[in-house]
């Protein structure tokens, strides 16, 4: 089959400031495996640019698909456009199937394909099996009612299968890396960049979290294989920096020494940064330095309070304590911290960002990103907020980065401005000025003056955008009311039945499906590896 993958554009702050995109994993991770089953496939990016939905339509027209997927790995915020960019897809191409993945549509989909009646499918869960198995059976015509892992509409009526198993082996399924010229990405102070994933899952049960039951039990790639990947795109392709999506890649101490071993081993200079969990890094306190020496530059640390009340009614598993020591144990050994620290988990007050100001500068983080809740109907924390009001009605600002719900005692505005005083008073104390201009280190100096020029882009911008465009309600309905009832009993079914998924060998297939979407604004690179001489990471024997 033709088959286009589309990455929306997105209205998030972190998609724009910067002015430095990232490729779209999630849909390169679609896209190997549909090239191997012999599709052809291309991929939209219209992040890049980013294009209007009237050049994503044009573009989309003049490919011709026969199927489409579409998918934000930020799908909650993401949801607008998708249902405005699938609905001129549908107006401009009516047979075209229209598929849609991610984690918002996997708990979403009833409402999604009720009320969008231009999406044909939804993908639940993990997309790599099911998308395989949803285009062989489209292809052949046969009944999707044996597609497991979906939902569809048929005479007006949503059909559910039942969920798929989770992979078992990761490296069964390769990042379809061809379909996206890697030259028009960049990160970090404008590296060549890409996203990669060494692991799937989090053994952790923060009820926040809205990646845990996405994706189930927490798996792992093989370390020397993934290390080879990572060397073939550095040396291939120019990739300078890694930006791991995993939620927490250093769970297990014996597969993150290997990987960091591995990538040693392949003698490449690279920088890779990500985000893990403080007490991981406590734990691996005398494994730092072979962090440092694979690539490691900085890590995020999610320590979303410093309240140790709150840290445990969250069900974070973390200590005051911990946070500290691995941020100290993180500088000691030139990889930058950057801590996230959500506002408005609780009914805060002017007392609570006193102390919490007190705690950061105590912590001595190197970069500092505030949040604020952003509550998933598939989580626990849902259930715990489901009577708070709901102050921000449009979806697209569901992102983290703007306030959605209201709080018992303080006003939007007193919060923002608590937020802006306390991100202030972090990044611009004479630590960390010093630290963006006279330390020793120079990948760490060079962080953080990439932080103080991105935020000094984004700062501007979210004034303007909270006083003067993002509109809020003060008699908004509750959350419960917002978006349903609470979803977190369904985290249960998605994580069932693991088991290893075979290798597949490529199909041999023509030039046409080697160097796909000649006509679309993102071509492949000439000389990538096509899917008749994967490289060595990439093979499917065992």
């Amino acid at each position: 089959m033709r088959i286009l993958l589309v990455n929306p554009p997105h209205t998030a702050i972190g998609s724009r400031i910067p002015r430095e995109q990232l490729p779209p994993l999630g849909l390169l991770a679609l896209g190997g495996p549909l090239i191997d089953a012999g599709h052809q496939v291309a991929l939209l990016d219209a992040e890049l640019g980013p294009l209007t939905a009237e050049e994503i339509e044009q573009q989309v027209t003049q490919y011709q698909p026969e199927a489409i997927l579409i998918g934000h790995s930020g799908s909650t915020s993401a949801h607008p456009t998708v249902c405005e960019l699938t609905a001129r897809f549908r107006a401009a191409l009516a047979q075209v199937v229209i598929i849609y993945g991610g984690p918002f549509p996997t708990y979403h989909y009833r409402e999604i394909l009720a009320q969008q009646r231009q999406i044909d499918v939804v993908v639940r869960g993990e997309g790599e099996a099911t998308s395989v198995a949803l285009l062989a059976a489209l292809e052949r015509g046969s009944p999707l009612e044996r597609v497991a892992g979906i939902a569809f509409q048929r005479d007006g009526q949503v059909v559910e299968t039942p969920p798929a198993p989770i992979i078992g082996q990761l490296d069964s399924y390769r990042v379809g890396w061809e379909l996206v010229d890697l030259r028009r990405y960049s990160y970090y102070g404008g590296r060549r960049a890409v996203v990669m994933q060494f692991s799937r899952g989090c053994p952790h049960h923060c009820t926040y979290c809205g990646q845990r039951g996405f994706w189930g039990r927490w798996r792992h790639r093989d370390p020397r294989r993934f290390a080879q990947e990572m060397a073939w795109l550095h040396r291939h392709h120019g990739v300078e920096l890694f930006n791991l999506a995993d939620e927490n890649p250093t769970a297990n101490r014996r597969a993150w020494q290997a990987l960091c071993e591995a990538i040693i081993a392949e003698g490449i200079q690279v920088t890779i940064i990500g985000s893990t969990r403080a007490d991981d890094i406590v734990r691996d306190a005398d494994l730092l330095p072979l962090y440092r020496q694979a690539g490691v530059e900085r890590f995020l640390l999610g320590i979303e309070n410093t309240d140790a009340a709150t840290l445990e009614r969250i069900s974070k598993g973390a200590t005051p304590g911990s946070d500290q020591a691995a941020i100290r144990l993180l500088r000691q050994h030139g990889i930058l911290s950057l801590v996230t620290w959500v506002a408005d988990f609780e009914e805060v007050t002017d007392r609570d960002f006193i102390r919490t100001l007190r705690q950061l500068l105590a912590y001595d983080p190197d970069q500092i990103m505030p949040l604020y809740i952003t509550p998933h109907r598939w989580t626990a924390y849902y259930r715990s907020a489901a009577q708070r009001r709901v102050i921000q009605l449009d979806q697209r600002r569901w992102d983290y980065k703007h306030q959605v719900l209201a709080t018992r005692h303080m006003a939007p505005w007193r919060i923002f401005l608590w937020v802006k005083l306390v991100e202030a008073v972090l990044q611009l104390r004479p630590k960390a000025l010093w630290r963006s201009v006279g330390q020793r280190d120079l990948a760490a100096r060079a962080g953080m003056r990439w932080y103080t020029r991105m935020g000094r882009r984004v700062w501007p911008h979210e004034w303007r955008n909270f006083f003067l465009h993002a509109s809020r309600v003060t008699d908004g309905p509750t959350l419960e009311q917002f978006w349903g009832a609470a979803q977190d009993h369904l985290e249960i079914p998605l994580r069932i039945g693991l088991r290893p998924r075979p290798a597949r060998r490529p199909r041999e297939a023509d030039p046409a499906v080697q160097n796909p979407a000649s006509a679309l604004a993102n071509p492949p690179v000439p000389g990538v590896h096509s899917v008749h001489t994967p490289p060595p990471w990439a093979s499917t024997s065992r």
